[in-house]
């Protein structure tokens, strides 16, 4: 992956302790990894003190669409940090808070949920590596935190401490927040970025570098849900197609090749796609026959499978019963329809739950519970709820982001308690 000029100087102002010593090794070791990648992540890893890191939606994370197209969150981890909606509709938050990405005002880290203002009318919500995003039920949508490359989408490039609106419309349906870029999906069906454009990864071509605010991409109507990784995108519409766009050196568009795309493309030509997931450089889907499907970079086994990086989609065992799929940095996570709970992939910091910081190739149960819903974050920490709406997170703990008043890092699931 080609490093962009800001990489170094945007990440120095994280707080380093949010990075565990064990994923500070180099980036040549990492198996699996081409060694032209390696040179360019490591030389990254020095400027920054850091091996990779980003989010997706994601992203984004953090950022992806679970279960169905349009499905929404409200869960969110980001880097260091994690945002919960409850079901009376308040917004509450935790963890690092270096750059505003708690929305509570303040620059102050919290090791236990805060509210964050007096609305009671959030929706869902995505985290960034270093910003959040999230949408009110009355359409309006909302981002704060994190603003160097212009993804709070407020016209600036001025970081926040409280939630500011992106824009007047009144009709978003789902946000993903990524590195350092921002996609969002609105009742019409229309997909629309904002952000940082280094490699193509808002989807309007390559010749702006960020913008600011929301543009549209393309002109289609039928964007059902969308994901960002840290600096590609994919999105699903309507009719089942698959889309991805931006950075592809590992491979993570799924197009068959490493040349970035400056605007959507199809991945293959399969009309069954009902979600997908963008992690740091690689990508996971699942279909509408319940099976499941990961690409790009695979140096922790984040494709769930052996092997190095693949530039087609591959399947994850022969399981027809996936129902929905997350994934941020090098670890995703998914659900069955049963109501258990996998990951794999990074588990530097206990994120997978089996007693070690092995990485695993495979899909590996979180516990036995059998009612996690489809409502959950994955990356170097873990959250996500139960059908009895209880709040469960693990995983790396450095800033409090586990929300249980301590920086203690949990290798297992521990309830997060909200206040009432």
């Amino acid at each position: 992956m080609k490093r962009h000029p800001d990489v170094g100087r945007r990440r120095t102002v994280t707080d380093h302790s949010l990075v565990p010593p064990a994923s500070r090794d180099s980036a040549a070791a990492r198996p699996g990894r081409r060694r032209r990648v390696a040179k360019v992540v490591a030389a990254v890893a020095t400027a920054i003190g850091i091996a990779v890191l980003s989010l997706a939606s994601v992203a984004s994370p953090a950022g992806a669409s679970v279960g169905s197209a349009a499905a929404v969150a409200r869960v969110a981890t980001g880097y260091g940090h994690t945002c919960a909606v409850r079901a009376d509709g308040t917004l509450w938050c935790w963890g690092s808070n270096y750059l505003g990405e708690l929305g509570d005002g303040t620059t102050t880290a919290r090791t236990s949920p805060v509210r964050i203002g007096t609305a009671a009318s959030w929706a869902s919500i995505d985290a960034g590596t270093s910003y959040t995003c999230a949408v009110r039920t009355d359409g309006s949508l909302w981002c704060w935190g994190n603003n160097f490359r212009g993804q709070l989408g407020d016209g600036t490039t001025t970081s926040r401490t409280a939630p500011v609106r992106v824009g007047d419309a009144g009709n978003w349906a789902s946000v993903s927040a990524g590195d350092s870029h921002t996609c969002a999906t609105r009742t019409d069906g229309t997909l629309w970025c904002w952000g940082f454009n280094r490699f193509a990864q808002l989807g309007i071509g390559s010749d702006v570098y960020y913008v600011t605010v929301p543009v549209q991409v393309g002109t289609a109507t039928t964007w059902a849900g969308v994901t960002t990784g840290f600096a590609h995108t994919c999105a699903v519409r309507t009719e089942g197609t698959l889309w991805c766009w931006g950075d592809s050196t590992d491979g993570q568009l799924g197009l068959g090749g490493l040349s970035y795309r400056a605007t959507p493309a199809q991945v293959g030509t399969a009309t069954t796609w009902a979600g997908v997931t963008a992690g740091y450089a690689f990508t996971c889907a699942v279909r509408a026959e319940g099976t499941l499907w990961c690409w790009g970079e695979n140096g922790y086994g984040q494709l769930g499978i052996s092997g190095t990086h693949q530039t087609s989609p591959v399947q994850v065992g022969d399981g027809t019963t996936w129902s929905g799929v997350r994934a941020s940095f090098d670890t995703p996570c998914a659900v069955r329809t049963d109501g258990t709970l996998w990951c794999w992939g990074n588990n530097s910091t206990g994120q997978l739950a089996d007693g070690t910081t092995t990485h695993r190739y495979a899909p590996t149960r979180i516990g036995t519970a059998t009612t996690w819903t489809s409502d959950f974050a994955a990356g170097y920490h873990v959250c996500g709820f139960r059908t009895d709406d209880s709040l469960w997170c693990w995983g790396n703990n450095a800033n409090g982001q586990l929300g249980d008043n301590t920086t203690t890092q949990r290798p297992v699931p521990g309830q997060v308690t909200l206040p009432a």
